[in-house]
């Protein structure tokens, strides 16, 4: 039995898996990559790199792509959680963007003119496996260095996993200069094999079907939402999530799966702005946040950030799971800015819907 078999059959005997013959199928493709790379990772090593580095090329990553809540994220995480090497990165796609914009940035300040190279190269150092989850370009300034960076990292010799919600060729669809963007699906379509995972079920969504989407806090409401966390996939590999924000970083130490938790003090509390909750909101597909307090008129900077973040959520269409001292309606019902928060209130409402949300991505 494969590593990966094993896993997964480990965690569906223990319920926190459901079988499912689209993900079953997949299986023997994982399994034979991770044998592929652990080959490479071998070969890569002292001596043996003399011998292998002109012949041995490394191997084929994978694009994997489908609906949300199909379980790419899970599968990509059991592949990287089994698979026994050193040099290998998991990161959510936008955080790894926003990583080499800044890179690139400090490297320009210094008055280099080609910054990609020098960038891409960097990563590259002992990095055997690179797992990006959630690939999507709605940023030209994403769009114009993706294809670069990406053969670069493979010329390198890194081996390059992704998921998408969308197959190569439905990219950056509409976008501004898309002309330029083609040659970057060609690539992927020719130096990644792309596999459909087509499982009938949005696992995600039928979690969160019927489930109590709004605690008061002091009503079981921790331990329910420990329960939907670890139920949803929380518990599993939790890498942060950092992203990067006009030159600072953003940091989600509870993040896996396109899922994040956080305190209302940790988003709310701090000098957040527009920018940082659009890019909280852009990298993930659900947010449970958790004790929040009921607002008043000294509390109107905290309020304010919080409409912004629920604004973000809500545009963006990212599910929210939220524990809270009051009901919506009550969470900022006098001072500075009470009769704009109508709308949140509202918002909390029609957001805590099994529909709501379920046609994102």
């Amino acid at each position: 039995m494969t590593m990966i078999r094993k896993l997964y059959d480990e965690k569906c005997a223990f319920g926190l898996l459901s079988a499912d013959p689209a993900q079953e199928n997949l299986l023997p493709m994982l399994a034979q990559l991770q044998q592929e790379v652990l080959a490479y990772d071998q070969g890569q090593k002292g001596f043996l790199r003399q011998i292998f580095q002109k012949t041995h090329r490394a191997p084929e990553g994978l694009y994997i792509w489908g609906g949300v809540g199909r379980g790419k994220s899970m599968m990509m995480d059991l592949f990287f959680e089994s698979l026994p090497i050193q040099g290998k990165k998991r990161v959510h796609f936008h955080a790894f963007m926003q990583s080499v914009h800044h890179a690139m940035h400090r490297l320009r300040q210094t008055g280099v003119s080609d910054a990609l190279a020098p960038v891409a190269a960097e990563m590259a150092k002992d990095l055997r496996l690179l797992v990006l989850d959630e690939m999507q370009i709605s940023d030209i300034t994403d769009a114009m260095i993706v294809g670069r960076l990406f053969e670069s990292l493979i010329k390198a010799g890194v081996v390059v996993i992704t998921t998408s919600n969308r197959a190569p060729d439905g990219l950056y669809p509409d976008g501004l200069n898309r002309a330029l963007f083609l040659p970057f699906i060609a690539f992927l379509q020719t130096r990644l094999r792309i596999v459909h995972l087509q499982s009938l079920k949005d696992y995600r969504q039928e979690k969160l079907a019927g489930v109590q989407k709004y605690f008061l806090l002091g009503q079981d409401g921790a331990s329910a939402i420990e329960a939907l966390w670890q139920a949803l996939g929380g518990g599993g590999v939790n890498t942060g999530l950092d992203l990067a924000v006009n030159g600072r970083v953003l940091h989600l130490p509870h993040y896996n799966n396109a899922m994040a938790r956080a305190e209302f003090s940790s988003l709310c509390a701090v000098a957040y702005g527009p920018a940082d909750y659009l890019a909280i909101a852009q990298a993930l597909r659900l947010l449970i946040l958790e004790n929040v307090p009921q607002l008043s008129q000294d509390s109107h900077n905290e309020a304010k950030r919080f409409v912004t973040l629920i604004d973000a959520l809500y545009e963006a269409k990212t599910r929210l799971i939220i524990s809270a001292a009051v009901l919506p309606d009550d969470l900022y019902a006098a001072g500075r800015g009470a009769f704009e928060f109508e709308r949140t209130a509202s918002r909390l409402i029609e957001m805590q819907s099994d529909q709501w949300g379920k046609d994102a991505g």
